[in-house]
C-alpha cells in the first residue's frame, strides 16, 4: 500500500502539468492569422445597387466593372471630341474604392499618341467618375475594406 501511495504521489506531482492552462498572447494570436490572411482576395467585391441581385462572387465582379465601364463610356460618347488621326487604344486606369465607398483614381496610363491627339483626355476620365452611383465597398471578413483594381477603357476614334 505505501508503493502505491508513493506511487500515486509522484504521479500527481508530474502530471500537474498536464492541468496548467497555456495562455496565448493575443498579439501572436493575431499576428498569426495575418500571416495566413490573403489580402489580395476579397469576400464580396465592391458593387452598385445595380449588381445586387448577382449570386455568384465572379458575376457581381463583372457587373460592377461593366457598371463602372459604361458609366465612363457614356459620359466620354457625350463629349465632342475631334481628332486629326484615327485612335485605337486602351486606357488602364488605376482605381481605389476606400472602405467608405468613395472612389479615387489613382493612375492612368495613355499612349503618347492618344495624349497628343485628345490633351483633356486625363481631366474627360476623371469627370466620367465624378457622376457614378453610390459604390458599396469591399468586405473581407465581415469588414469593409479598401479595394484597389484596374479598369480598362477602349478608346476608338475613327
Amino acid at each position: 500500500m505505501n508503493r502505491l501511495a508513493c506511487f500515486l504521489l509522484i504521479f500527481l506531482l508530474t502530471a500537474c502539468n498536464y492541468f496548467e492552462k497555456q495562455k496565448v498572447n493575443s498579439e501572436d494570436l493575431l499576428e498569426e492569422e495575418l500571416q495566413t490572411f490573403n489580402w489580395n482576395d476579397v469576400d464580396i467585391y465592391p458593387t452598385f445597387n445595380s449588381c445586387e441581385t448577382m449570386t455568384t462572387k465572379e458575376d457581381s465582379k463583372v457587373c460592377f466593372q461593366n457598371t463602372l465601364l459604361q458609366h465612363v463610356n457614356d459620359y466620354l460618347g457625350n463629349q465632342n471630341i475631334v481628332v486629326s488621326e484615327d485612335i485605337n487604344d486602351t486606357i488602364r486606369l488605376q482605381l481605389i474604392i476606400d472602405n467608405k465607398g468613395l472612389l479615387r483614381m489613382e493612375d492612368i496610363t495613355v499612349k503618347p499618341e492618344t495624349q497628343f491627339q485628345i490633351p483633356k483626355i486625363d481631366s474627360l476620365l476623371r469627370q466620367s467618375l465624378i457622376g457614378v452611383p453610390k459604390i458599396f465597398p469591399a468586405i473581407k471578413r465581415g469588414q469593409q475594406v479598401t479595394t484597389a483594381f484596374e479598369l480598362p477603357v477602349i478608346v476608338r476614334i475613327d
